[in-house]
């Protein structure tokens, strides 16, 4: 039997690793000028928010226990700049931020979960650092969806339960927590 901080653990990897094959799907419908759509000035293009939480990722889990999670080098203002990366680009950017944040996740272990890490130089526990990041990065996976469904119309496939197909899913025998997949 597992512990509670075992148990923790395991779920939030199962859950970041949904979270990213959200992003992953999306990624799969759309075409290199797609990632740089942007619906107005003050908006991101699914290019910044890919830029933004890969440079967020290797910030803040590279070295997560032992120094502060806002790195020197990481530079925060330009990840919100408009850029010429391709689709391949984009995508290595993305998977190097995932495998850093996923490691990271993966080499903890319950004894981990009380320690104190620094993120700009402010005290936080490492269990709130990692709820801080379940809130962050799917607030953002939930954009680049949004905008994917934009771009695409009506040639978007839904990553979820359809329109008027609710009453099917919860009648099916199919798993219910998408999540459970990526045990």
């Amino acid at each position: 039997m597992n512990s509670i901080g075992q148990e923790y653990l395991q779920t939030v990897i199962r859950r970041v690793k949904y979270y990213k094959d959200l992003g992953d799907k999306t990624f799969a419908q759309l075409d290199d000028d797609d990632f740089h759509y942007r619906p107005n000035d003050e908006s991101n293009s699914i290019a910044i928010i890919i830029r933004h939480m890969a440079g967020n990722m290797l910030s803040r889990w590279t070295r997560f226990l032992t120094e502060d999670g806002e790195k020197e080098w990481r530079q925060r203002d330009d990840e919100f700049g408009v850029c010429s990366y391709n689709k391949q680009q984009l995508l290595d950017s993305w998977e190097k931020g995932w495998d850093c944040f996923l490691n990271a996740l993966q080499s903890l272990d319950e004894n981990d979960l009380l320690k104190t890490i620094y993120i700009r130089r402010e005290a936080l526990p490492v269990i709130d650092a990692i709820n801080r990041q379940l809130a962050h990065y799917p607030y953002h996976i939930g954009q680049i969806i949004y905008l994917g469904k934009i771009i695409r119309d009506h040639d978007w496939k839904n990553l979820s339960i359809p329109k008027n197909q609710s009453q099917n899913y919860n009648t099916s025998d199919a798993v219910k927590d998408p999540a459970k997949k990526f045990r």
